[in-house]
């Protein structure tokens, strides 16, 4: 017989038991699949029930004040209905809306017949109309007089409303009312857009940022999510928008605006790096030199002898005064705390121990003629600053190509505050240097995000 052919049949019948093996195996492992997926099934059905009674146990039920039910406001909702309210929110509601125009709290208690003289008996009204602002049901100008909302359901712009004296007339059309005595039914904010130009990076940050304070509170929920809540919050330091414009755009309160604008602040704010830290992550990096130079921010000016300290002689305006430091490539590392105008860039340097930090970090420093007399080093200087020149010593063309060479290379600290002046909250900056600092710092947190992206 041949042995080749031999070699091919016995080859074959191993496949063949082989595959026999497999096809054996089959029904075992099929049986193991099934019993897994009947236990993901009870698995799922148990951790939908769980989810179903914890949802049902956050759901908002009556609280208990000395021992009596008092009804919670339910917030406005395409399918909550006024009826919803209890009935001292729904006459207040009432009386908003039946007045000619918007009301103060005083005139809603002469309305409703509360003895509005006593201030223990205007003050719950007040706070009941200001919890219909924050549920939705009213509108609080900024003026602190209130009147009611659109009955209509659309989506809001997350950017800026402009309101009018507009309603709509017969065939759908808008009528305008400029100088008439006759009070709109229905007044309609006319809601448009404008485009934020940041990264989606930024606001996923800031959202993120938003959320740990959260959770660290426990708190179970808030009127809008903190994605919106980042873009509101961005626009107003972006683009200047008004608290009041934003509110309306969104259907919250102007307080509300502003208190999420001052807790983003100070998060980011204290996210800012100091100046210890920040001169030695250069010096790790492989850094070698760093920029200084100061920078004026424009301030309303305040009258009084106080704000005189915040004329800057040599810019001709009031403002405040802010050291910055950035690396070779411009990004800025460090903001000083905010001083009055007048502050010399060398006392600033002075008071933050600049030259100190920068000598144990092992940094040397390019700076303008500003900070001329902070290193008197001359064998081993850190802050180099060129050659000054006036009417007896006039500079030689070796000094003037050093002071050229230095100008070059100071040129991407410019480029930082240009960075930091796209933001335009800074163009309404008040005089108070706390809060400015903070600002100041936490802008400096965003542009890093957005130029190091």
């Amino acid at each position: 017989m041949d042995p080749e052919l031999l070699e091919r049949i016995t080859a074959r019948r191993a496949k063949l038991d082989e595959l026999e093996e497999q096809l054996a195996k089959q029904p075992a492992e099929v049986r193991a699949e099934r019993d897994e997926l009947a236990v993901a099934e009870k698995v799922l059905e148990r951790m939908s029930e769980q989810l179903a009674e914890e949802r049902a146990a956050l759901a908002p039920t009556p609280g208990q004040v000395g021992g009596r039910a008092v009804m919670m406001v339910p917030h406005r909702a395409p399918d909550v209905e006024e009826t919803a309210l209890p009935p001292d929110y729904q006459r207040i509601l009432t009386a908003v809306r039946q007045a000619a125009a918007p009301v103060t709290a005083r005139q809603v208690g002469e309305v409703l017949g509360v003895d509005v003289s006593v201030r223990s008996k205007l003050e719950p009204l007040r706070g009941q109309s200001v919890r219909l602002v924050d549920r939705g049901w009213l509108r609080k100008q900024p003026d602190g007089r209130f009147t009611t909302r659109l009955s209509h359901h659309g989506s809001y712009c997350p950017w800026a409303v402009l309101s009018g004296r507009n309603r709509v007339a017969s065939g759908g059309r808008w009528k305008c009312v400029t100088k008439s005595e006759e009070h709109t039914e229905d007044t309609c904010p006319l809601v448009y857009q404008c485009r934020l130009s940041l990264s989606t990076r930024t606001v996923n940050h800031l959202a993120d940022l938003l959320r740990r304070p959260l959770k660290a509170i426990r708190s179970r929920w808030r009127i809008l999510p903190p994605g919106k809540i980042a873009v509101i919050v961005l626009a107003v330091l972006r683009h200047d928008q008004r608290l009041a414009d934003m509110a309306d755009g969104n259907n919250v309160s102007e307080s509300t605006v502003r208190r999420w604008r001052d807790e983003v602040i100070t998060l980011l704010a204290a996210r800012a790096p100091r100046l210890d830290r920040a001169s030695e992550k250069i010096t790790r990096q492989g850094g070698k030199v760093v920029l200084i130079d100061g920078t004026l921010v424009h301030i309303r000016r305040c009258t009084g002898k106080a704000d005189r300290k915040n004329y800057s002689g040599k810019h001709r305006r009031h403002g405040l005064h802010f050291l910055a430091l950035t690396d070779e490539r411009g990004r800025t590392v460090r903001i000083s705390a905010a001083r009055p105008g007048r502050t010399h860039d060398i006392t600033a340097a002075r008071h933050d121990r600049i030259l100190a930090c920068l000598r144990a970090a092992g940094l040397g420093a390019l700076a303008d003629l500003g900070f001329r007399g902070l290193d008197n080093d001359v064998l081993d200087p850190v802050i180099v600053t060129g050659f000054h020149a006036n009417r007896t010593h006039k500079l030689t063309p070796g000094k003037k190509e050093a002071n050229r060479i230095l100008a070059v290379g100071r040129v991407p600290v410019e480029y930082s505050f240009a960075h930091l002046e796209n933001w335009r909250i800074l163009s309404k900056l008040r005089a108070d240097p706390v809060r400015a600092t903070r600002l100041l710092r936490a802008l400096l947190v965003l542009t890093n995000l957005e130029v190091n992206r």
